[in-house]
């Protein structure tokens, strides 16, 4: 079958999975339609952090100790913004150190924010960050508008990076919405792609906050629906826990089963086969019942070589 390969991706693990599939798949056939449900404004900046994980490690630039940020980075200018801490008035959120920018990270966001400012699309302004550092796939924000995950926490509502970030995933989670979802347009291009591909992969992230905003945006989950014998879907979570992140956390908080079965019964609807890590073999039955096809094989990608492995088996 010919068509691209479509990577529906959150940050971390979908990118590192990323590095896998340009390694198995023509990168020019490749296509990766990204989360910016966590997207926020910083100092004035417009901060894509899913965007920039997948440029990031794609490029090669990819701080490997934490598998976000830019390897090499300074961190002068936030180090100067403390100096305002004691000045600051109560309620301002001026200078503000909770979530660290690096200073060549900084470089990124001042980009996009002033192609932002300029009346460039974000998908335009991605891909021009794409062509700077150098990705040989396409990558594309699954909308231009304006779209945020809020959740309610401890009975009040927090942007995804005041909770995340600057509360460290703390508080319990009983409700998850994407604001601006409703009124979305998908990105110039993410449906065609959709429906052209001969392979929709749903990459190892977040089910509830990196791949929901994706399919919150109208059209589409339908258009997975409507392929999803083609789509394949990794599942993030590894005996009982999450590879990175608040994944089980977020599960656990909002009644779903930790595990992959709990992952194969938020995705049965739109992807037909589900690939779960050898630790978990002993679940594929549960996972078939739960209506999708099951794959066993290694899924903790520790390096490019375990990340080709992985994106060989989600391609075939």
């Amino acid at each position: 079958m010919t068509g691209p390969v479509v990577a529906l991706c959150g940050g971390v693990g979908a990118a590192r999975l990323l590095r896998g599939l340009i390694q198995v798949v023509d990168p020019t056939e490749l296509i990766a339609v990204a989360n910016v449900g966590d997207d926020c404004d910083l100092h004035g900046l417009a901060v894509s952090p899913d965007l920039d994980t997948i440029t990031y490690t794609v490029g090669g630039q990819v701080n490997p100790a934490t598998g976000w940020g830019l390897q090499g980075e300074t961190w002068a200018a936030m180090a100067a913004l403390s100096r305002f801490a004691a000045v600051r008035p109560a309620g301002s959120a001026a200078g503000g150190t909770w979530f660290g920018l690096g200073d060549r990270d900084l470089a990124t966001h001042l980009y996009r924010t002033g192609r932002r400012q300029e009346g460039a699309a974000l998908s335009t302004t991605t891909a021009e960050v794409a062509a700077a550092f150098g990705l040989p796939l396409r990558l594309v924000p699954v909308t231009d508008d304006r779209l945020r995950t809020i959740l309610t926490v401890d009975g009040g509502d927090l942007d995804f990076q005041e909770w995340f970030v600057g509360r460290r995933h703390q508080g319990t989670v009983t409700a998850v919405r994407f604001d601006g979802a409703a009124t979305a347009h998908p990105a110039p291009g993410v449906l065609a792609a959709l429906a052209a591909a001969r392979r929709i992969v749903l990459c190892p992230s977040n089910p509830l906050v990196s791949i929901a905003p994706l399919l919150a945006v109208p059209g589409v989950h339908e258009a997975l629906v409507r392929r999803r014998g083609d789509v394949v879907a990794v599942s993030p979570i590894i005996a009982g826990a999450a590879v990175k992140g608040p994944a089980a956390t977020l599960l656990a908080d909002l009644g779903h089963e930790v595990s992959a079965v709990g992952v194969a019964h938020l995705w049965a609807p739109v992807a037909g086969r589900l690939v779960i890590d050898r630790a978990d073999a002993d679940l594929a039955a549960a996972v078939e019942a739960a209506g999708m096809a099951c794959t066993v094989a290694p899924t903790l990608m520790e390096d490019d070589a375990t990340a080709r492995a992985l994106a060989a088996v989600v391609t075939a």
